[in-house]
Order: C-alpha cells, then structure tokens, then sequence
C-alpha cells in the first residue's frame, strides 16, 4: 500500500522498509552515544539490538533490490541503514566494555 506524500512521489514498500531501517540505524547511533556519555547498560544493548535489526534488514533489502542507486527500489536506504547500523554497532560495543569495566582505583 503505497503513501502518496506529494504529486508525483509516492514512498511504496521498495522505499518504505528500508527508510525505516535506515532511521532504526539512527535511533542505535543516538542511544550508543547517549551509553557511552553516560555509562547505562540498558541503553548500550538497546543501541546494540537495534543496530543490527538495522544491518540485518538493510543487507537483505540491498541484497534483493533490483536495479541500482536512484531506480526507486530503496537501495540507498539500504546503504545507509547499513553503514548507520555498523557505526551504531561499534558505538553500541564500546559503551558495552565501558559500562562491564571495573574502574581502577
């Protein structure tokens, strides 16, 4: 079921999915941030869980997209779902080791 947003431009499901993949990237990204300037655990794996549904979908809907960049299909919402999602990774990692770190006295 397409969403018609203006004239002439409707965001169908080869954009649909992988748009919101791409903001579930995003979300990961601000969460590991947010874990690595406060030490959370929580909030570290909220970023982690989230940073790789991200990956997972944005590689698979990348993978089936047919065509290239610009053909309508979503793939550079794929691209940067995935690259959102691997930098929401590493973030979401290092916050993980920060907050299991014991400090040294």
């Amino acid at each position: 079921m397409p969403v018609h947003l203006a004239a002439g431009y409707e965001l169908g499901h080869g954009r649909l999915v992988p748009t919101l993949a791409a903001i579930i990237a995003l979300v990961s990204v601000v969460a590991a941030i947010r874990a690595l300037v406060r030490p959370h655990r929580p909030t570290a794996l909220v970023a982690l869980i989230t940073a790789l549904a991200a990956i997972v979908v944005g590689a698979v809907h990348g993978g089936n997209a047919a065509g290239g960049l610009g053909t309508g299909n979503g793939l550079a919402g794929a691209v940067v779902a995935v690259a959102l999602g691997a930098i929401g990774l590493l973030l979401a990692g290092l916050a993980l080791l920060r907050s299991t770190r014991k400090p040294v006295a």
